[in-house]
């Protein structure tokens, strides 16, 4: 589905942050989330190579550290102009676990597409309650 005004500023919050990002490889990717509040929260990856972080999980951490409730939207930016990018298998997985109803906003050839994180891991494994 095409994003609406909402999940545009999602997206336009994660692309905002990865242009401020520079040439520190340390942190290549920024994230925005919006709460069900209609709050957006924004975080940046922090890579290292044991496999630090991505941005959507350090942005989940901050919006759970401000008791945030529930993220309904998440947009992630690859710094160095590479705009909107779709998130990992392990970011998938844990907005799946997280947040279940979440919709992510990936690229598409027609622009930004929203999609609810069931569509992008299908047939994906559910932990035990």
């Amino acid at each position: 589905m095409d994003p609406l005004e909402p999940e545009l500023r999602v997206i336009k919050a994660a692309e905002e942050l990865a242009a401020t990002l520079g040439a520190n490889d340390n942190h290549t990717v920024a994230a925005a989330a919006m709460d069900a509040h209609g709050v957006i929260h924004s975080a940046v990856n922090l890579y290292h190579f044991t496999g630090g972080p991505c941005a959507e999980l350090v942005v989940i951490g901050l919006a759970a550290s401000l008791e945030a409730g529930p993220l309904v939207t998440m947009a992630a930016a690859g710094d160095r102009g590479r705009g909107l990018i779709a998130p990992c298998g392990r970011c998938r997985q844990t907005m799946l676990d997280m947040h279940p109803d979440i919709v992510v906003a990936v690229p598409s050839t027609n622009g930004p597409h929203m999609a609810p994180i069931q569509e992008l891991l299908p047939y994906s494994y559910y932990a035990p309650a």
